[in-house]
């Protein structure tokens, strides 16, 4: 078994048995089957992004706590879309950084984040299109765009060679309580 997926198995499983969920709440509070929790816990199958994203959200962690910090992810969509951690989640800056590279003609939608999360993207090296408040956008290389990640969105490279963005993913603070 490479490491990411050794990783996302051991993440998965820990993230389940800390909180004391069977397999089949864990699959109700992420939207992942219990055949493919079970799959990726036995290290049996790769998930793809939208599937880590789910596991994320549904587990209140942060994306790269299921990747490898510093090294291109072998995710099941890997020949379409590639994402390195540059910075993994820091819990008192309360965000994580990504470089991330599309596929000519790819398009990745994504579900809502949990409440709060907020994506800035920075394509490096060509156009890329944003989907964020219903609608698409372009942002041309070397400019920024923030956009609430909290409901429906998505990227896409429209263009003839590969894009690379960077993609910082900034959660909200925890409040403390007294």
């Amino acid at each position: 078994m490479d490491p990411l997926n050794r990783q996302i198995q051991q993440r998965v499983k820990a993230a389940r048995q800390e909180r004391g969920w069977s397999l089949t709440v864990a699959a109700d509070k992420t939207g992942v089957s219990k055949a493919m929790l079970g799959q990726i816990e036995r290290g049996e199958s790769s998930p793809t992004v939208a599937t880590l994203w789910k596991l994320a959200t549904g587990f209140g962690l942060s994306f790269s706590a299921f990747l490898l910090a510093g090294s291109p992810s072998p995710l099941a969509d890997a020949a379409q879309m590639q994402v390195t951690t540059l910075f993994p989640y820091d819990p008192q800056l309360g965000f994580e950084v990504f470089a991330i590279t599309l596929a000519p003609g790819f398009e990745r939608r994504s579900e809502a984040h949990r409440p709060g999360v907020v994506e800035q993207v920075v394509p490096l090296d060509g156009s890329l299109e944003i989907f964020a408040d219903g609608q698409w956008q372009a942002v041309p290389a070397g400019q920024g765009r923030r956009f609430e990640a909290d409901r429906p969105h998505g990227y896409a490279n429209r263009g003839l060679v590969p894009v690379t963005f960077h993609n910082i993913i900034s959660y909200p603070h925890e409040k403390s309580r007294p």
